[in-house]
């Protein structure tokens, strides 16, 4: 790196779900100072930064705390599900540099091409998101590891059917939140128009190692379904069961009826 060149920070956020892009981009009207590229929105002023993703995430480069702040404020009344612990992730970067890579969590940027910052933020944006994921599976994982441990101590699950319904909810979210959104994680279409830039993207996705940690949140959600099957074996046994008592009192009520007339 140049000894010229300032460090300067870079800083990635997923803050929602999903931000709505259609209102923001009315909010921004588009100007030499905004792009939307592909659905996202780029905002440049004096080679910095902030690149605005509809899936909630967003990456700063050279953009103070009171600014981003303040965007993200904004960005808050215009988001779907804001989360309640923001997922983040820092860096440093340096700009034209003899090439592009990361070492260390310091990004070395050839240039200052806002395309080229574009396609390093797709994969940062994409190691956030992918963040949340984690550790969305992560918490329910961790908040449902007693079922199994119930099951194996007293052969069945001390909840109530009540109970089972609302944990099978919380578990069908979190893998159909995960799932609808699985396709975030390939490569962005951006790629299909602007391939040249191909090669920064995939700088920034195999030092964050997205590829692996799609694999590992893979097993983690064959986790949540196998425990969602283990509640629905759970709730169809009580239910059978319910139905055999109620039928065992039935025959049990007509015998003795029959009885009874027999006696009169």
């Amino acid at each position: 790196m140049p000894e010229n060149q300032p460090i300067k920070q870079c800083a990635a956020y997923c803050l929602a779900q999903r931000f709505n892009m259609n209102a923001l981009a009315e909010l921004m009207p588009d100007t030499d100072q905004l792009r939307n590229i592909k659905g996202a929105l780029m905002i440049e002023d004096n080679q910095s930064w902030s690149v605005i993703f509809a899936y909630g995430a967003i990456v700063h480069w050279n953009i103070g705390f009171e600014r981003q702040e303040k965007l993200h404020q904004l960005l808050w009344d215009y988001a779907e599900n804001p989360l309640d612990t923001m997922e983040e992730d820092n860096f440093t970067f340096a700009l034209d540099c003899p090439t592009t890579r990361i070492v260390e969590d310091h990004i070395e940027i050839e240039s200052s091409d806002p395309m080229l910052i574009f396609s390093l933020s797709q994969g940062m944006a994409q190691s956030i998101k992918l963040a949340s994921f984690e550790a969305n599976a992560i918490t329910t994982i961790n908040n449902t590891n007693y079922i199994p441990k119930s099951l194996a101590k007293d052969g069945r699950i001390n909840l109530s059917r009540h109970e089972i319904a609302k944990i099978r909810g919380q578990l069908f979210l979190t893998k159909s939140d995960i799932i609808l959104n699985y396709d975030l994680l390939d490569t962005p279409d951006f790629f299909w128009e602007y391939p040249e830039y191909d090669t920064f993207y995939n700088i920034a996705a195999k030092y964050l190692e997205i590829s692996q940690r799609t694999a590992v949140l893979s097993k983690k959600l064959e986790t949540i379904y196998e425990l969602f099957e283990m509640l629905a074996d759970e709730q169809k046994h009580r239910h059978s069961s319910t139905l055999e008592w109620i039928i065992i009192c039935l025959i049990a009520f007509e015998i003795g009826m029959t009885i009874v007339e027999k006696i009169l």
